[in-house]
């Protein structure tokens, strides 16, 4: 077989799953793999817009499968923009990891799918390095700054990491750390609260304010942040750590026919991205893969 009878072979596949998906969740399926960033925002835009005009679907909602390490909290404010202008309901299905700026973006949605061995992680954007080597996590680097700060007595090693602060870099970082926290907080009431009305635990029944919406947001949003209770950039925060934060979570892995469909297309696909060793991925089969 050619290797492009092959790969047409494994799409055809793929693209059953995926339509056999849709139809289980009653919505678009879309799946998004690698970094949040700014470069990929065209192509992201464009990919949405075609999968929204090639649907036959009336349900006016999206889920999309969501595999990152993180990125920029600005590019995902516009993603959302992105998506919501086009659909009514989104819904985002973690199977494997959505760190930093990917939970930033989870917040958006009207329900987060995971299941046990699905991870989160704190919500620490990446910002470009003082050196402009790469990339770093803000909230990282204000820790440092704050740690040799608070000290009585400064190193060699400190006065040289001082000597080299760009303090407007700094400024831009606590800038990140701010939106961040502002997006989640307006996002959870928006999105993920609009129908939490009634009351189930304390106080059973009685209604949900505006108030105590926002109020639940503000705690959800601060814990994520808080890089001193997570210790680690890249902890990996499950649907026990979630709960914790009482932010709720559609729990899929006990419901075997829901998490066969999800691991049944996403399992295959990520094989072939992986393989393949692509940085960057899109699919729905309604458009050309990306």
């Amino acid at each position: 077989m050619k290797p492009e009878d092959l790969d047409q072979s494994i799409f055809s596949h793929i693209h059953e799953k995926a339509r056999e998906l849709e139809d289980l969740l009653n919505s678009d399926v879309v799946c998004y793999y690698g970094d949040i960033n700014p470069g990929y925002f065209r192509l992201f835009r464009n990919f949405i817009e075609e999968v929204k005009q090639n649907s036959q679907r009336e349900d006016d909602t999206l889920s999309i499968i969501l595999r990152t390490a993180g990125g920029s909290a600005e590019t995902a404010e516009r993603y959302v923009t992105v998506v919501r202008h086009h659909y009514t309901t989104v819904n985002f299905i973690v199977p494997d990891i959505a760190m930093s700026a990917g939970t930033i973006f989870c917040m958006s949605g009207d329900h987060i799918y995971m299941d046990y061995s699905s991870s989160l992680g704190p919500i620490d954007p990446q910002v470009l390095a003082p050196d402009g080597s790469g990339y770093v996590a803000a909230l990282g680097y204000l820790d440092k700054v704050e740690e040799i700060s608070s000290k009585a007595e400064l190193s060699p090693s400190d006065v040289v990491f001082l000597n080299k602060l760009d303090l407007a870099k700094l400024a831009l970082y606590e800038q990140a750390k701010n939106l961040s926290i502002d997006l989640l907080k307006r996002w959870l009431v928006q999105y993920k609260f609009k129908n939490w009305n009634v009351h189930r635990t304390s106080n059973p029944g009685t209604p949900v304010t505006d108030d105590e919406k926002e109020q639940r947001a503000a705690e959800i949003a601060e814990a994520l942040s808080d890089n001193k209770r997570w210790h680690s950039h890249g902890r990996s925060l499950d649907t026990q750590k979630i709960r914790q934060l009482r932010l709720e979570i559609c729990d899929y892995s006990d419901k075997t026919e829901v998490r066969n469909a999800i691991r049944g297309y996403n399992d295959l696909l990520t094989a072939y991205t992986d393989r393949m060793r692509y940085p960057f991925y899109l699919h729905s089969h309604l458009t050309e893969h990306v």
